[in-house]
């Protein structure tokens, strides 16, 4: 086991039981973990060292509960949320299924009904998320878990707490908040006020792979 594996593993004893990784992203490391006074799995998320230097923790921890009040159908809710031992750490429910990327990956192409349907579930989430005011700012495959089927929306509002947190000192991290495949123009070009329209657009573009086989662009930028 590593050092930073053995630090978190103690820092969050009392509260989780860390089992394994389930993988890693741009941001954070996943893990299967049980929440012990719940008795329950979850997918806990450690945020990459390199991007939990340059974020105000505290200020991280407070942008993050706007998710929490998200209540729908279709949006992963968040558990939990904190700091432990220099660690900055945010707690989902844990899916045994597969990310549309997964099935996509497998399928590469989705029927039309089946399409529709599931952007379609997924357009509503998002409608409920803009009408809280909330923008998730990373709409893509990865982000999209599927239980029974049934679409789920992972990292809600994760960016925007990022962002927010970090006060505009991202660029230190060298990480971008959003995919470029399915990235809308005005975060490409790192404008400064992202409306709703920007997960429309990526949650067109994740419409377009399910139904062609490919993103709408391809390039690496």
């Amino acid at each position: 086991m590593s050092s930073a594996m053995e630090r978190l593993t103690a820092a969050l004893a009392e509260r989780y039981r860390i089992e394994r990784e389930l993988g890693q992203g741009g941001m954070a490391t996943v893990y299967l973990a049980e929440d012990l006074k719940h008795g329950r799995k979850v997918a806990l998320k450690v945020l990459k060292p390199e991007l939990a230097a340059v974020l105000g923790a505290d200020r991280f921890v407070v942008e993050i509960k706007t998710t929490a009040a998200l209540q729908h159908p279709h949006i992963l809710p968040l558990f939990d949320s904190g700091t432990a031992d220099g660690f900055l750490f945010y707690v989902m429910p844990f899916i045994d299924g597969e990310t549309l990327r997964d099935k996509l990956d497998r399928e590469t192409q989705l029927g039309v009904d089946d399409a529709v349907k599931l952007a379609s579930d997924v357009a509503d989430a998002l409608h409920y998320a803009h009408e809280q005011g909330v923008i998730h700012r990373d709409i893509k495959p990865e982000n999209i878990l599927l239980a029974n089927g049934r679409p789920m929306v992972a990292d809600f509002g994760i960016a925007l707490a990022l962002s927010a947190a970090a006060g505009g000192r991202m660029t230190e991290t060298g990480l971008s908040l959003g995919t470029p495949h399915y990235m809308s123009p005005e975060q490409a070009t790192a404008e400064k006020e992202i409306t709703r329209r920007s997960d429309v657009y990526s949650l067109a573009s994740v419409l377009y792979e399910m139904l062609s086989g490919s993103p709408p662009h391809v390039g690496s930028s």
